[in-house]
């Protein structure tokens, strides 16, 4: 039986913090090295999570700064 790739799920569980509200707009996510600890997890696994929510308008990258929740009714759809 598949499993879901760890970027995947790990990328859901955000979208899904910030669904629920744990995870608001302009919130700064960890470096993908606190994330990768985090989600016991390695590094690249981090990086493809953060290319994948990039890609999907969930966060924003400012370099230097860090990444950034981006408001969910740009990216987000109503049932």
């Amino acid at each position: 039986m598949p499993t879901t790739p760890d970027y995947i799920r790990i990328a859901d569980d955000i979208i899904a913090g910030v669904k629920a509200k744990r995870l608001k707009p302009e919130d700064k996510l960890p470096p993908i090295a606190q994330m990768a600890t985090d989600y016991r997890v390695g590094t690249s696994t981090i990086q493809m999570v953060y290319v994948r929510l990039e890609a999907l308008g969930v966060i924003r990258r400012h370099q230097g700064k860090g990444i950034f929740i981006t408001e969910p009714k740009t990216w987000m759809r109503e049932p």
